[in-house]
């Protein structure tokens, strides 16, 4: 599907034509011809002329991914970028940016870790690191947004919208029931069976206190929540509050001779707030 801005945008970027945003043109060195993004790039350094000859020599590399923020990131900061400076290479790149996470979707309305041809644990519906919600978030806004994203066209908020409506249902498919109770999210989940999965060999098919926050907030901001969904956010939050470590506290310890030269302890403390695990045992609620 082919986009194009909108006229009325042109002319309004037309007047607010700006100095290069040394940001924006970074990401623009970065992006893959696909329209997607590597992740763990230094998007405010300065990039030598021998750089940018090493980076154009890149584009044709297959490791654009939603990891670590990459790809929902850069398409969010180069609208603003395009509309603070007028400059269409901007602009260009938002729509194949957006193309990029449009294409990346299942059918199932899951996104992939990374895209195109994922594999290994790549592959799986992957919450891990805010990855879906994040692609999930932005093509929300792009399609109700007006103020931020004003040069887009009706037809790519139409598609940004469904999207996000056929991803919505995904989630829910997803949630992690034990003994008929909704409780959250896995960091990743089968692509097909919609299974909670494991990644590397420290990531256990578990229950996951980091990522299923991130989800919960998404649902809470949809607009006249469904029943399902409803009942989605309730049985999270009502896991969130059976799986909550009370009487410890987190704290930086001196270590000399490390590499920090502190390390992190937890120590018994009654007054301290509640603290979640990143992952829990499915069934028992143990921190693993």
């Amino acid at each position: 599907m082919k986009r194009v801005l909108t006229t009325s945008c042109l002319l309004l970027c037309a007047n607010q034509l700006l100095s290069a945003d040394n940001k924006a043109e970074n990401i623009l060195l970065h992006q893959r011809d696909n329209g997607g993004w590597p992740k763990n790039y230094d998007r405010d350094r300065l990039v030598t002329e021998g750089g940018k000859k090493v980076l154009l020599a890149l584009k044709n590399r297959n490791d654009a991914t939603f990891d670590n923020g990459a790809t929902h990131t850069e398409v969010r900061y180069l609208a603003k970028a395009f509309l603070t400076t007028g400059d269409k290479r901007y602009g260009e790149a938002f729509l194949k940016g957006v193309e990029f996470m449009l294409e990346a979707q299942y059918d199932n309305g899951g996104w992939p870790q990374r895209f195109p041809k994922p594999s290994g644990y790549s592959a799986h519906i992957t919450f891990n690191d805010g990855a879906m919600v994040g692609v999930m978030s932005v093509l929300r806004d792009i399609s109700g947004d007006r103020k931020d994203y004003p040069f887009v066209s009706n037809e790519l908020r139409k598609h940004c919208g469904e999207a996000v409506d056929r991803g919505i249902p995904c989630i829910l498919k997803c949630q992690i029931v034990v003994d008929g109770k909704k409780t959250a999210w896995c960091a990743q989940h089968d692509e097909e069976t919609f299974d909670p999965r494991g990644a590397r060999s420290y990531e256990l098919p578990s229950i996951s206190g980091a990522e299923s926050v991130g989800v919960v907030r998404f649902l809470m901001q949809i607009d006249e929540p469904s029943l399902e969904i409803i009942a989605a956010v309730q049985g999270a939050v009502h896991w969130f509050d059976e799986a909550k470590l009370a009487g410890i506290r987190e704290i930086r310890k001196e270590a000399k001779g490390t590499p920090k030269g502190w390390d992190k302890v937890v120590v018994e403390d009654a007054s301290a707030p509640p603290l979640w695990a990143r992952f829990y045992k499915i069934g028992t609620n143990q921190p693993i």
